[in-house]
């Protein structure tokens, strides 16, 4: 039994659906079953309550987990991003779980946890999962792209509509966007792939680009023919200071600027493609499939 955590969030339903397609037996942790809208077994729990993590590990093999935010308060990045996790390791060790799959995210490092608290929660978690005593396989994807969700959707509403696209600052920093499939591929086979065992692996698609090649190739794709005009990052900060204060889950934040900036969002090794020898969407495809 693998139990799932994140099973309704974008790339948990990628990844739920490998799973399943693998016929693998899989139970998803979630707050309200009732509006999960999630078939199946499912059990109740929250990474803030410790004992519905005991609950939810027992029978449990392999723990597949994906839970994270992208925004709000230092406290809340550590109760439900890093102290969650502690609490999930520590039941799955308390109840003989041979196997523990994480995602993090590239960008993550010692060097990077103390820019945003993302970051710093995600390499909190890494520690964790590498210190637990459990077998474990860690992921750092960039960019997940989809037609359904994630980034995606909305950087092709903004090609679509906007009179010119805005590129951030000079758009010479790098991306390696990866089709979520390709995400959910990884996560299956290192549920019980030996050569993946306690390691760290960077995910990535098979081309990196900078942020003008994309926005160049995805308005092809869309047959887009509108200007770029490049926007200077501190006017985008002063913007993303005003949208942060609206309700709900904002794409641009002045975290994810200073994500932007720090440096290139691409793989800095082929270890994930000589180890899972998976063949990955090009870059070119992803963006026709989600047009």
């Amino acid at each position: 039994m693998i139990l799932l955590t994140g099973a309704t969030g974008f790339v948990g339903g990628h990844v739920l659906r490998g799973l399943r397609a693998s016929r693998r037996p899989v139970r998803c942790l979630v707050r309200n079953p009732s509006k999960a809208g999630l078939d199946g077994d499912v059990v109740q729990g929250d990474m803030t309550d410790a004992a519905s993590l005991k609950a939810a590990v027992e029978g449990v093999e392999t723990v597949v987990h994906l839970v994270a935010i992208r925004q709000g308060s230092d406290e809340k990045f550590e109760r439900i991003m890093a102290q969650g996790t502690r609490d999930l390791l520590s039941a799955a060790k308390e109840a003989g779980v041979g196997r523990f799959v994480h995602m993090s995210a590239l960008g993550t490092s010692e060097e990077s946890k103390d820019l945003v608290p993302y970051y710093h929660a995600k390499w909190e978690m890494e520690q964790a999962v590498e210190g637990s005593g459990t077998a474990y396989v860690i992921f750092r994807p960039s960019f997940v792209f989809e037609r359904d969700g994630g980034i995606l959707p909305t950087f092709s509403k903004l090609a679509r509509l906007a009179p010119v696209t805005p590129i951030i600052g000079s758009g010479e920093r790098k991306l390696q966007p990866i089709w979520a499939g390709d995400v959910a591929a990884y996560f299956d086979k290192a549920v019980d792939l030996d050569a993946a065992t306690n390691r760290t692996f960077e995910l990535g698609g098979p081309e990196a680009v900078t942020w003008n090649e994309f926005w160049e190739r995805l308005k092809k794709a869309r047959g887009i023919k509108r200007p770029s005009i490049h926007v200077p990052v501190a006017f985008m900060k002063a913007n993303a200071l005003v949208t942060e204060r609206l309700p709900g889950n904002i794409p641009l934040t002045r975290d994810l600027l200073k994500m932007l900036e720090y440096s290139d969002n691409v793989v800095s090794n082929d270890d994930a493609v000589r180890t899972f020898q998976l063949t990955l969407v090009p870059l070119d495809e992803q963006l026709r499939r989600a047009a």
